[in-house]
């Protein structure tokens, strides 16, 4: 058998695709067709984020597709079905959440302003967008979108942790509390959350923030004021804190 030919140079003859295309030209026009594809679907998840806006969080696949201008056989193209689409949403209105408390847990040098800091971001997004947030709590039993909320809570709680375990080493004190503690605080302020907006909020957000960051920093104070700490590094921590 003959073996394939080579150009002058040397080099292998192209590799192309059961149709004779090149296949780096066939690869080049599917990784176009994939972006365009995944911007078609974001732009489809933002038109339901926009439906939920306008008509509430019982809206439905034809007020979606409505929203986007398309019709519903479009939108099950990009989503298998309503769930599926529900979830895409929920992946949005959580990396909200995480976008307003990352930096506020980030930002803050001192015990207490962590408490408040995390408090108040995390109401914050609920007085911004509660729709999207009651949306969120509503479809929260099923099991994607439960999955997106348990990923939501362990990342806010993660970065708690290592703050609060930097602050509890900084005191010489164990760091054991701290991943307990976060997720305390962060599952504490989830249910605070749900009842404010599911009461329509019936308390200003400053003066809740201030109910439970004295509720919760009471304890967690508790901690630091009954350590064995020499008085010399108790004070020398509070001029740093100042």
């Amino acid at each position: 058998m003959q073996s394939p030919r080579k150009d002058v140079n040397g080099s292998d003859p192209p590799t192309v695709t059961s149709d004779g295309v090149p296949k780096a030209k066939a690869n080049g026009r599917r990784d176009r067709w994939a972006d365009h594809r995944e911007q078609r679907r974001q732009a489809l998840i933002g038109a339901a984020v926009q439906a939920l806006l306008r008509h509430g969080p019982d809206v439905d696949m034809d007020q979606v597709a409505a929203t986007a201008g398309v019709s519903k056989p479009v939108l099950y193209r990009y989503f298998a079905d309503k769930s599926q689409l529900w979830i895409a949403v929920s992946e949005v209105v959580a990396g909200r959440v995480v976008d307003a408390i990352a930096p506020a847990i980030d930002e803050v040098r001192e015990e207490r302003d962590l408490v408040r800091a995390t408090i108040d971001a995390y109401l914050g997004v609920i007085e911004s967008q509660p729709t999207l947030y009651r949306f969120l709590m509503r479809q929260s039993g099923q099991p994607g979108i439960h999955q997106v909320v348990a990923g939501t809570s362990r990342q806010v709680a993660a970065g708690l942790a290592r703050v609060i375990g930097d602050r509890l080493r900084a005191l010489g004190l164990d760091a054991g509390p701290a991943e307990p503690w976060a997720y305390g605080l962060v599952g504490f302020v989830q249910a605070v959350g749900d009842w404010w907006t599911t009461h329509g909020q019936p308390i200003r957000r400053a003066a809740l923030t201030d109910y439970l960051t004295t509720l919760l920093w009471s304890g967690i104070e508790g901690v630091r004021a009954s350590a064995d700490l020499p008085p010399e590094l108790t004070r020398a921590h509070e001029r740093i804190e100042q």
